[in-house]
C-alpha cells in the first residue's frame, strides 16, 4: 500500500526510529516533499528523493519530515474534511475523496434590503 496525503499512520520500530524517540508515534500524513529540492530534514536514509511529513496526535507535538518505508500504513481517515474555496472534501474509507459545493452565502447587508 502506498501512504499518501491524509492518512493515517504509525511509524515503525527500528534504531533510527528509535534514536529519534518517535517510534510507534501516530499521526496523521500532511505532505509530501522532493527533499534534494526543498532541502529539508528527513528521518531515514533518502533513497527515491521522497519524504512524507508526518504531524503526530499528539496536541502541540511538532511534526517531522520522514521518508515512507518507516511508516506503517493505519488507514485513510475516513471522516477528514477540507474546505477549498467553495468547495467540501470529505475523506472516504477506500481513501478517495468525496466533494460538495459549499452554496454562496449572501452578503450581510443584503438581508437588510427589501
Amino acid at each position: 500500500m502506498t501512504i499518501g496525503f491524509g492518512d493515517n499512520v504509525r511509524v515503525r520500530m527500528t534504531p533510527v526510529t528509535e534514536e529519534r524517540g518517535i517510534a510507534g508515534i501516530r499521526g496523521n500524513v500532511h505532505g509530501e516533499t522532493i527533499p534534494s529540492v526543498t532541502n529539508v530534514e528527513v528521518i531515514g536514509k533518502v533513497t527515491d528523493d521522497y519524504a512524507l511529513h508526518v504531524q503526530p496526535d499528539d496536541e502541540g507535538a511538532d511534526g517531522f519530515w520522514i521518508v515512507p518505508s518507516l511508516l506503517e500504513f493505519v488507514d485513510h481517515a475516513p471522516g477528514t474534511e477540507m474546505i477549498a474555496g467553495n468547495v467540501r472534501a470529505i475523506r472516504q474509507e477506500d481513501g478517495s475523496w468525496k466533494e460538495t459545493r459549499i452554496p454562496k452565502k449572501k452578503p450581510w447587508w443584503k438581508f437588510c434590503r427589501s
